[in-house]
């Protein structure tokens, strides 16, 4: 079919056979009507599993017109984090919140780079080399900075060329390619297609021109406030995602980091035990509120949490005084994260669940689930409520009092009765009756 009246090129080629000839029409009607050429070209291929050559940096490449310059692309890892480049032009964001927002979480993106290429002599002598005349722009960047949505800009300004990722949405490129691109860049394409996308601001009458920039006002302005929405969104999840994970997934010293955490945002003083005493003699965690301390043991476990994990604390508890004679504590608490190759709803709800054991517990014993709805509701007085365990100290002991219940929120009574409820199961066993009363088991 002949190009050279084409609005816009997808995917040309300048190789001979393969596109070559439709492209260079496509380009010479261009310039002939003084009119951009406009190009969207694909990066990389999803289903392209072969191994990068030993040396090689991209993965895959555009070459341009001219084949003295191309764009490469290096494949990157999955989960990348992409956000808009700084300063672009409405119609270029247009299509960077399209490509961002419309991607499939699990879609790769290509690292793109301009480079000039290298031709070698048939015979003896020096390769010549190219450099790069044309501009290459970033629309979207990965967490580095380096675009993986671009614009390449021939020097002369006479091409444009959109370079996106394999795996794309063609139906809303294809949207945003006729109702913005083309009425922003190549109007002249619209009207020779009478289309009534094609606005002429000479043409309009008053009505039309200020509905339409009415429309691209609440455009603009709605775009900046998704960028400003989606800005927020990723810096919750970043502040979010640590300790999500660390509580829910985690091992080791993340995990030990993670509970240390989260208790200091409860309004513990927390001290690590391991760099107070230079060694790993004694539990994780050092822990003060109110006058009171407590030594925290944190462990994991894959499966159901051993019960020899308490025996350790028990032991940490009794040495500390020797350890630290000058910084005496009141008791512990076990902190585990059991059962973390399950989906936390899969999970036992509690980290012991044996009658006998259950009943026999001298300290709190916390799964790092309780801890993460806690902390995840920022229901800080329920965390200091379950270390500290006043709820098994008497009511003198007491860390709230009926009257602070009776004037609190009915969430927050709510919240911390459910947190003393949990505590008495625990240390004591017991169950809700049939009028709400406790009922021991003997």
């Amino acid at each position: 079919m002949e190009s050279s009246d084409c609005a816009a090129a997808l995917d040309p080629s300048i190789y001979h056979n393969h596109g070559a000839d439709e492209l260079g029409r496509f380009l010479g009607g261009a310039a002939h009507r003084g009119e951009l050429a406009l190009v969207i070209a694909t990066m990389g291929n999803v289903n392209d599993q072969r191994a990068r050559p030993l040396g090689a940096t991209a993965d895959a490449t555009i070459s341009l017109p001219g084949a003295e310059e191309y764009i490469s692309g290096a494949r990157l890892p999955t989960a990348v984090t992409i956000s808009l480049a700084d300063g672009l032009e409405a119609i270029d964001r247009d299509l960077a919140l399209r490509l961002r927002n419309g991607r499939a979480s699990d879609a790769p993106w290509w690292s793109l780079a301009l480079s000039g290429s290298e031709w070698l002599p048939g015979g003896a002598g020096a390769p010549t080399r190219h450099e790069p005349t044309g501009r290459l722009e970033p629309i979207l960047i990965d967490g580095l900075g380096r675009p993986v949505v671009a614009t390449w800009t021939a020097a002369d300004a006479s091409q444009r060329w959109y370079i996106v990722p394999d795996v794309c949405d063609w139906d809303s490129i294809l949207t945003w390619l006729v109702e913005r691109a083309l009425p922003g860049s190549v109007p002249g394409a619209l009207r020779r297609a009478r289309s009534p996308l094609a606005l002429d601001p000479a043409l309009q009458t008053p009505a039309e021109a200020a509905a339409h920039r009415a429309l691209e006002d609440l455009e603009a302005s709605y775009a900046e406030q998704r960028c400003r929405l989606d800005d927020r969104l990723e810096a919750a999840k970043a502040q979010a995602e640590p300790i999500r994970h660390g509580l829910l997934y985690g091992t080791s010293t993340e995990l030990e980091n993670t509970v240390a955490a989260v208790l200091d945002a409860a309004g513990f003083t927390v001290v690590n035990v391991d760099e107070l005493l230079s060694d790993t003699t004694s539990a994780d965690l050092l822990v003060s509120f109110g006058g009171k301390s407590r030594l925290i043991e944190v462990k994991s476990a894959s499966g159901s949490a051993s019960e020899t994990l308490l025996a350790q604390l028990e032991t940490h508890l009794r040495t500390w005084p020797q350890l630290q004679p000058a910084q005496p504590v009141d008791g512990g608490a076990l902190v585990v994260n059991h059962q973390y190759r399950l989906e936390p709803d899969q999970r036992t709800g509690s980290v012991y669940t044996r009658p006998e054991f259950v009943a026999a517990l001298t300290v709190p014993v916390l799964s790092t689930g309780e801890l993460f709805e806690w902390w995840r509701a920022s229901d800080w007085a329920a965390t200091r409520e379950a270390i500290l365990d006043n709820a098994g100290n008497g009511d003198q002991e007491s860390a709230v009092s009926a009257a602070q219940l009776s004037s609190s929120s009915p969430q927050r009574a709510s919240s911390i009765r459910g947190a003393r409820l949990r505590l008495l199961r625990r240390r004591f066993g017991f169950r809700a009756g049939p009028a709400s009363c406790p009922t021991i088991r003997k």
